[in-house]
């Protein structure tokens, strides 16, 4: 569904998107927000990114730690700091930045393809970040689109909900 979204589509759901962040008590009372880089047909993250540090936000990122299926959030000052790594995912550069432990991020904005009324989502299948969100005390945001709700995904045991989604019709508080 993504990836037959025209850019002009694309581009306007995005814009309600960020309508809608900038706008919400998480993002303007959160000084430390955490956000993947996107890539291909996922929503923009880096005007979200710049947007932050416009406002004097502390951005991070994670860079995937494969061999134990962890995460590692670092702060991000500028683009030129993260490189290409696997799956052509750009992460982090840890020489070139700093380590930001979870207890720091106020707001995480979490990456998926589908969701449901209770805040479950389906990712990209590593389970990266529902080891993270397992001991996260943040709030959780998931950027989708209404197009992206399905009421019928598979739940386990380990996943973790986010606690809002914002979609092009607004943010939204999981049941």
């Amino acid at each position: 569904m993504l990836q037959s979204l025209t850019g002009v589509e694309k581009h306007n759901i995005e814009k309600k998107q960020a309508k809608a962040l900038f706008e919400s008590t998480l993002w303007s009372d959160a000084q430390t927000i955490g956000v993947t880089i996107s890539r291909g047909f996922e929503w923009d993250t880096k005007h979200i990114i710049e947007s932050g540090w416009e406002q004097g936000k502390q951005m991070v990122v994670p860079k995937c730690n494969p061999e134990e299926k962890s995460m590692q959030f670092y702060r991000l000052n500028d683009f030129q700091q993260l490189e290409t790594v696997y799956f052509g995912l750009q992460e982090p550069k840890p020489s070139a930045t700093e380590a930001v432990s979870p207890d720091q991020i106020d707001l995480l904005l979490v990456p998926g393809l589908l969701f449901n009324t209770n805040g479950y989502r389906l990712g990209f299948g590593g389970g990266y970040y529902d080891r993270f969100l397992a001991n996260f005390k943040g709030n959780t945001i998931m950027v989708a689109s209404q197009q992206q709700k399905c009421e019928s995904i598979p739940v386990e045991a380990f996943d973790r909900p986010v606690q809002y989604v914002l979609t092009e019709e607004g943010m939204k508080q999981s049941k």
